[in-house]
């Protein structure tokens, strides 16, 4: 059996009071989403426990199958696994994000405006990383860019010291969810002079894009020891993320890495690509579950991601001829794709809810066709 797992990382958002209490979610026109949930089987799942912090670091170990209780020992030791740091067993390891806050008042007093800079470039943050690595690092703390705003800092000898997400307090004033550890504040402080009129922000400034102009640690944590997933589980996996944690946990699990081009966890990351490299780890690479993880910003982009690995799924359940229950997500209304390809999906959904296997041999000549018309269809 193939598996898919399609993870949308924070679609669920929270409920907006101008939109009568109703969630992005809600709101959003998904009908490939929709006609999925009619015809599928629907469960909760609680992926974090109550004892931990509720993150997509403890939740996606939990998807996996690897108790969070047992093997989590923070966010940032499975980012350096990405990144190819080598941490010791007395390193601790912090999430480093470049940040936008306030300009005009005293550090403490400064408001945080955005989590993630504008989602700027990994090209331009690199580069600030870098300001930030000059004037910042010694023998006790060294700092390795990372993925857009996502960078890690490693501090030898170091401590786990409670550290607030700056995700959590966007809007507020700073000064009270500042560390409490003196060299991280100082540091905190310090990149502000360092940052704030660096020429790349300045230039980001000129275009009306938020400044990245302070760095902000959490997540901090310890070496991480995941079991290898196939020793776990019986079966080979891979990843398609665009992010390091989640492509630490593959590393840290012996999973295959699988690196798409233009997929950068934004809005404009590479959904097409990313369904292409699922189906073909599926089809010819010889792993049984992939894992796609998106940050969900756009319900329509998530459809069509759907729709595009669920079609050649269906390809690899009827050439093996094998009844899966990920087949019922293929949905009539196909927000991608109208007019021929729709004639085969409706034919394939009656054939397995009937159960009639005689029939499937004649119909995988019909899909085996609909994978090639999909194979043609341009990046949507």
């Amino acid at each position: 059996m193939k598996y898919v797992i399609v993870l949308g990382d924070g679609m669920a958002d929270e409920p907006i009071e101008a939109a009568g209490g109703k969630t992005p979610l809600q709101l959003a026109d998904k009908p490939v989403m929709d006609e999925m949930a009619k015809v599928s089987e629907q469960g909760i799942a609680y992926t974090v426990p109550s004892n931990l912090p509720a993150g997509s670091d403890v939740a996606n170990l939990s998807m996996l199958g690897y108790d969070p209780q047992v093997y989590y020992s923070g966010r940032s030791p499975l980012e350096a696994l990405s990144i190819g740091v080598d941490m010791k067993d007395t390193d601790i390891a912090l999430r480093c994000n470049v940040v936008t806050v306030s300009e005009d008042e005293d550090y403490e007093d400064k408001t945080i405006i955005d989590h993630s800079a504008g989602e700027i470039t990994s090209e331009e943050a690199a580069i600030l990383i870098e300001a930030v690595r000059k004037e910042l690092e010694d023998d006790e703390y060294k700092f390795y860019p990372g993925v857009s705003y996502r960078h890690l800092t490693i501090w030898d000898h170091g401590e786990v010291v409670e550290l607030v997400p700056p995700h959590d307090v966007l809007g507020q004033k700073i000064g009270q969810y500042l560390p409490k550890q003196e060299k991280l504040k100082e540091m905190m402080e310090k990149s502000f002079d360092i940052l704030n009129h660096h020429p790349i922000n300045e230039a980001r400034a000129e275009k009306g894009l938020n400044k990245a102009n302070s760095i902000w640690f959490w997540g901090a944590g310890t070496k991480p020891a995941l079991d290898d997933f196939k020793e776990k589980t019986g079966m080979n996996g891979a990843m398609v993320s665009a992010v390091d944690l989640l492509k630490g946990i593959a590393v840290g699990a012996n999973m295959r890495n699988l690196d798409v081009e233009g997929a950068n966890g934004g809005l404009d990351t590479n959904y097409h690509g990313k369904a292409m490299a699922a189906v073909e780890a599926l089809l010819e690479k010889n792993d049984d579950l992939i894992i796609d993880e998106m940050k969900s910003r756009t319900i329509s982009a998530i459809s069509i991601f759907v729709i595009v690995v669920l079609a050649y799924q269906i390809a690899v359940v009827f050439k093996n001829l094998m009844v899966a229950t990920i087949v019922t997500a293929l949905c009539i209304d196909s927000v991608v794709w109208k007019g021929s390809i729709l004639k085969y999906f409706n034919n394939f959904w009656k054939i397995i809810h009937k159960k009639e296997r005689r029939r499937m041999h004649a119909a995988t000549h019909k899909v085996l066709n609909a994978y090639e018309f999909l194979k043609s269809v341009p990046n949507t």
